[in-house]
């Protein structure tokens, strides 16, 4: 959920978007103590030859092999319309992980050509398990 000034949309423009997540083993529940990024250009290959995945880690506490993939057809804009409401931005296909916490960035600038201020306010998040 955000407060939108005077921006009608908001979405990843490109393939190289970091997506910041703390992420939990769903092994030992471990949860890494820095913020680690997903984007859809990185692409790991699974153990076993099982696919791939955007990021592929080992449990630091349990040595627990997982994996977290963003599904690139789920990425929808943010719109004006959705100001102040949760909307599914992504989903994530998660294999031992869970997301815990998302890490946005509040933004601010000034149109010139429109002499407004525009910015993204207030921003949270939820995860749902699909």
């Amino acid at each position: 959920m955000a407060i939108l000034e005077n921006v009608t949309s908001v979405r990843p423009l490109e393939e190289d978007f970091r997506w910041f997540l703390k992420l939990k083993c769903g092994n030992c529940g471990e949860v890494a103590g820095k913020w680690q990024y997903v984007t859809l250009v990185e692409s790991v290959p699974l153990k076993g030859g099982r696919g791939s995945a955007s990021m592929v880690q080992k449990c630091k506490l349990c040595s627990r092999e997982n994996s977290i993939d963003i599904l690139k057809d789920t990425i929808t804009p943010y719109n004006a319309e959705d100001s102040e409401r949760f909307k599914t931005m992504v989903q994530f296909e998660c294999r031992g992980l869970e997301p815990v916490d998302f890490q946005p960035q509040d933004w601010t600038d000034y149109d010139e050509k429109l002499s407004e201020s525009v910015g993204i306010y207030e921003v949270t998040h939820q995860f749902k398990k699909c």
